[in-house]
């Protein structure tokens, strides 16, 4: 009976004072450069896919059409490209500072052409906590979240007007107004 009470003890007194002294005392990786923590990716990835697979719409509030392509390459370059890419690109200076480094959707090997339409409107509408993904449900409506996530998710069989939209390179980083352009 001794060595059970003890390990009791040890189970709820000692286990969360090493995890709160590991947070507390700054041995938590918390810089976007630094490794994960244990188990991060995969409580992370559990949780977003538990509630996403019980939450995310499973049929399209719109069809899949080229004007909504058209407009969802819009949205896409508008509020996505930064972070996700656009085609035969490299990634942006601000999509190599996150952490995690967020996806780039239109490169061949990173796309979300195999999600459903819902699991990426999903992520559009409420965001991913832990990571960089903004919830965008108080900035676009309903009808631009299904166009840039029809654009996503149908990326391998756009039309080719659509295709050459969301592979022009983006705009270039600006010095900010007043600015010499040059460091010190």
């Amino acid at each position: 009976m001794r060595p059970f009470l003890f390990g009791v003890i040890i189970g709820v007194l000692i286990v969360p004072a090493v995890v709160y002294g590991y947070f507390r005392f700054g041995y938590a990786p918390v810089a976007t450069g630094a490794p994960a923590m244990p188990f991060e990716k995969k409580f992370a990835r559990m949780g977003l896919h538990a509630r996403m697979d019980k939450e995310y719409p499973r049929t399209p509030a719109i069809q899949a059409t080229p004007e909504n392509y058209t407009a969802g390459a819009h949205v896409y370059r508008e509020h996505c490209a930064v972070c996700h890419g656009v085609a035969g690109q490299p990634a942006t200076s601000v999509a190599k500072g996150m952490y995690p480094r967020p996806p780039q959707l239109l490169q061949p090997d990173h796309g979300v052409t195999d999600d459903p339409a819902g699991e990426t409107y999903w992520k559009v509408s409420n965001g991913i906590r832990m990571t960089g993904m903004p919830s965008f449900h108080q900035s676009l409506s309903d009808t631009q979240m299904w166009q840039v996530s029809l654009l996503l998710a149908d990326a391998d069989k756009l039309p080719a007007g659509v295709k050459s939209l969301i592979s022009q390179p983006l705009p270039t980083d600006q010095p900010a107004a007043g600015s010499s352009g040059s460091t010190h």
